[in-house]
């Protein structure tokens, strides 16, 4: 998932990272981000990222969604908190480790334009993006926004 607003990423924590996602929503549509950064550099996934020093979670995560993609959605709720658990493929060591707080949301204003740290950025209809999204937990947090908020 897109996590980080700096336009250069901290060095990894030795504490899990607190960050936010939005999965907004446009008719049967939902919003990728194509990953310019990495982890998961060049795959899609959700708008999102840290949290800022003194911002709550549903703040943050509209002004991720906005830095992002240049649009404007109204939070529905929040759909989960997963873990984002990176390891080292030479010695299977946790390098890093995200607490992701995912929330649903409407599309209210704007077309998609990739800001931040997006490659790319565009509403894509919902079977379409659950074959593009490679990580299960984002696909299953997509899958639950459409049960639980529709299209």
């Amino acid at each position: 998932m897109s996590r980080a607003s700096a336009a250069v990423a901290p060095a990894a924590s030795e504490f899990p990272v607190p960050t936010v996602g939005v999965v907004c929503l446009r008719g049967d549509h939902v919003l990728l981000i194509k990953r310019g950064t990495p982890p998961r550099l060049g795959q899609w996934s959700l708008p999102g990222g840290r949290l800022e020093r003194g911002e709550t979670t549903a703040v943050a995560a509209l002004r991720e969604l906005a830095e992002e993609t240049g649009v404007q959605a109204q939070l529905l709720g929040l759909i989960d908190v997963v873990d984002g658990l990176f390891t080292s493929p030479a010695t299977g060591e946790t390098t890093r480790h995200y607490v992701m707080i995912d929330y649903a949301a409407r599309w209210i204003s704007g077309e998609p334009v990739a800001g931040d740290d997006a490659a790319e950025a565009r509403f894509v209809p919902l079977e379409e993006a659950l074959a593009m999204v490679e990580w299960d937990v984002t696909r299953q947090v997509i899958a639950e926004t459409f049960e639980r908020f529709g299209g």
